[in-house]
């Protein structure tokens, strides 16, 4: 072992992109994923120029723009009329002000990218169907024990997601709190769809505690539909419960005829819904030489299209915070520091959208109003965010940028 061997539990979006930042200054990293192999399960994600910019830097535009969509802009609907509440310009114009596209991706899809540059970089080794069975730590480093071997590094990253099994042995265990709203994501094939029911933009459509979002992945072979609901009586907080899309169907009742389209051609099989849980933000994520990532230490609820991006923007903040320091645990508290205030403002940014989208009368009519008179300081403190640099800078050179 080395002061250079990085250990990362977890293969999702957020490890993988950790590896290969940590990979492109000059470090080991060994990815641990107790599945059997890399991959994703879910739908689309929203991959917005803060984190486009990261993924650019490590080379995969050319292998993202293959297989994602780049949507021209991004609409708020009414549930019932279909009337357009506000619209907001992409494609182009958010290259020409950030610098970077905003692309609609399938999850599988990005993973996949992620994949393949992982496989292709030899300071990374990707390690399938590896459940961690103990983790040693010490003041030299960090020793995994997964499948009867043993694994040392001079840090360990938990990459490992909402029920982390890192965080928990930093921390203990957490009691989460169910929000009372469930979600369900499901795919349509386009070419299944009436020619132009779905525009190339990513909508959204508002109602009384409830919304449902729609948008084309796959290069638009592929519709993604999320639908958020305020219910109770469903509990499970996991990506592949499936649901009943006769529930889903009643739940959206009454809703403007495109949802109807939409819902009526998903594959019955293929509906999944998911309890949605709120976690407040975390005063600490590191200790020692272990730290945490993405989900990890701050999951988000899903109203700003921002969690994958949080945790890409992890992986190079702490990649260029360990690159600075010599001492690991000062390099680890660095990262903490600047990425606290960031991730925390888009946690509770997501928690008030949940409010704002599921508005109704009064409060939906001055919301409808006031929408398209809202300046756009919070996109573009979100958009323009330099991962790539701020690790690199001393702490008290940051602004803490909220999100």
């Amino acid at each position: 072992m080395t002061d250079r061997d990085v250990l990362i539990v977890g293969g999702g979006i957020g490890g993988v992109t950790a590896a290969l930042c940590l990979a492109r200054e000059g470090f080991n990293a060994r990815v641990f994923e107790q599945a059997p192999e890399f991959g994703e399960v879910g739908a689309g994600i929203q991959l917005a120029p803060n984190c486009t910019r990261v993924l650019h830097a490590l080379g995969l535009e050319e292998a993202l723009r293959r297989v994602a969509f780049l949507p021209e802009g991004g609409e708020m609907r009414a549930w019932d009329s279909g009337k357009v509440i506000s619209y907001s310009p992409l494609g182009q114009q958010i290259v020409d002000t950030y610098g970077f596209p905003y692309y609609h991706v399938h999850r599988a899809d990005v993973m996949q990218v992620l994949v393949d540059a992982a496989n292709a970089e030899p300071n990374i080794e990707l390690l399938a169907d590896s459940r961690i069975e103990h983790i040693e730590r010490r003041d030299d480093g960090v020793t995994l024990d997964v499948g009867g071997r043993r694994y040392d590094g001079s840090l360990l990253i938990g990459a490992d997601g909402i029920h982390s099994v890192v965080r928990a042995e930093l921390f203990g265990p957490e009691t989460p709190t169910f929000t009372g709203t469930v979600a369900w994501r499901a795919l349509v094939p386009a070419d299944q769809l009436p020619d132009g029911l779905v525009r190339p933009v990513a909508s959204a459509w508002w109602g009384p505690r409830k919304h449902f979002v729609h948008y084309y992945v796959r290069s638009g072979e592929l519709v993604n539909c999320v639908c958020v609901v305020e219910k109770e009586g469903w509990e499970v907080e996991s990506w592949n419960e499936r649901g009943d899309r006769t529930e889903l169907k009643q739940d959206f009742a009454g809703w403007h005829e495109t949802i109807q389209v939409l819902i009526d051609n998903m594959d019955p099989n293929a509906c999944f819904k998911w309890a949605l849980f709120d976690r407040p933000p975390m005063s600490r994520w590191s200790d020692g030489r272990v730290t945490l990532l993405g989900d990890a230490c701050h999951p988000t609820l899903p109203f700003m299209a921002q969690g994958a991006a949080m945790a890409i923007e992890d992986g190079a903040v702490l990649a260029g915070c360990i690159a600075r320091h010599n001492d690991m645990a000062a390099s680890l508290q660095q990262y903490e520091s600047l990425r606290q205030v960031r991730t925390a403002g888009v946690q509770n940014g997501s928690r008030r959208n949940a409010r704002v989208f599921h508005m109704s009368g009064v409060k939906a009519w001055l919301r409808n109003r006031a929408i398209g008179k809202r300046p756009s300081a919070v996109m573009g403190r979100l958009y323009r965010y330099n991962a790539l640099d701020v690790g690199r800078q001393n702490p008290a050179d940051q602004p803490g940028d909220r999100a």
